[in-house]
């Protein structure tokens, strides 16, 4: 199987063979069916096993999995009359974020997202999912332009981080995120952040000040990628398993920490098995975070997104000193 992620070796294993018998069975006229049930009922018990009970590193590799579904392929199956719009209108468009206008249940709402490529030539284009900071000007103009039309703001999010080159730094790569974190706190329209892939540092964000901040079953939220984290904790990047065992970055582990608001479930395997119906569970929660938000007033948005944050974490003070929980 393409792309084959080494904890789903015998999964893979196991379904060559099935196909095999099954072959053998048309080109052989041979009935084998008792065996090859078996055999799919001891593929069932395997990926339930497997897909269970993952670790977060297993975790962490199908987030980045290269054929994972991106913002732009879940616009395609949510959206209707989807618009791209371009530019920051200070230096440039910055194809890492993608922004624009689109129907919602027929409802106009305002989509912004990262985007990554799938090949090594798109991913030059996009810049590997690593904005600039015309990127993040760019998705907070759109946003100024949703609240004055009132429009809801879906944000869907999956980068590794903000783009670190001289460029960027220069050009006030740390002046946009913290722009972005500003103004979003204080935006008066709805907004639904939906964590798709890998969520890195202020990069992430950036886009996930949100009164609704949900992640897919299989994606990261970090402050750091588990290699950087391995490199400062013990100067060996090679461990970034072991990084990510501790750094709780997985959507159980910040659902605990109230971090996030709902886990959305992955297809078995991961989302990029089946995008469309992968794609039909984050419609149901956009759908259920719409319903819920645009009940409340202007005002109440506010509130309800500066309660949010101020109540995420869990920790104790035993002698003046904070203990993260």
């Amino acid at each position: 199987m393409a792309n084959e992620l080494p904890f789903e070796k015998p999964v893979t294993e196991l379904k060559t063979k099935i196909e095999e018998l099954k072959k053998f069975t048309v080109d052989k006229g041979i009935d084998l069916t008792g065996e090859i049930l078996k055999l799919e009922e001891r593929l069932e018990q395997l990926e339930n096993d497997i897909y269970g009970n993952m670790k977060p590193w297993d975790r962490v590799q199908i987030a980045r999995h290269s054929e994972r579904p991106t913002t732009l392929d879940y616009i395609s199956y949510m959206f209707t009359d989807f618009i791209e719009l371009h530019g920051d209108r200070y230096y440039g468009d910055d194809e890492a974020i993608v922004a624009g206008i689109a129907k919602f249940h027929g409802k106009a709402v305002t989509v912004i997202g990262h985007q990554r490529g799938k090949d090594t030539k798109e991913n030059l284009r996009r810049n590997f999912g690593m904005p600039h900071p015309e990127g993040y000007r760019k998705a907070l103009r759109l946003m100024k332009q949703a609240e004055k039309f009132k429009r809801p703001i879906i944000c869907f999010i999956d980068t590794k981080g903000a783009y670190p080159g001289i460029a960027a730094e220069e050009r006030g790569q740390s002046e946009a995120i913290a722009r972005n974190l500003l103004e979003m706190a204080g935006l008066t329209v709805p907004i639904i952040c939906i964590v798709i892939g890998e969520g890195g540092s202020g990069g992430a964000l950036a886009l996930g000040v949100g009164n609704h901040v949900h992640m897919l079953e299989n994606s990261t939220y970090s402050v750091i990628s588990p290699e950087g984290a391995a490199a400062l904790l013990w100067k060996d990047s090679s461990l970034a398993q072991r990084a990510a065992e501790t750094m709780r970055i997985t959507a159980p582990d910040l659902k605990d920490l109230d971090v996030i608001d709902d886990i959305i479930p992955e297809v078995r395997g991961g989302a990029h098995r089946n995008v469309k119906q992968q794609a039909a569970e984050i419609e149901k929660t956009i759908e259920k975070s719409l319903a819920e938000l645009t009940k409340l007033s202007e005002t109440e948005l506010v509130e309800h997104r500066y309660e949010k944050f101020n109540n995420i974490g869990e920790y104790d003070i035993v002698n003046d000193v904070i203990s993260i929980k």
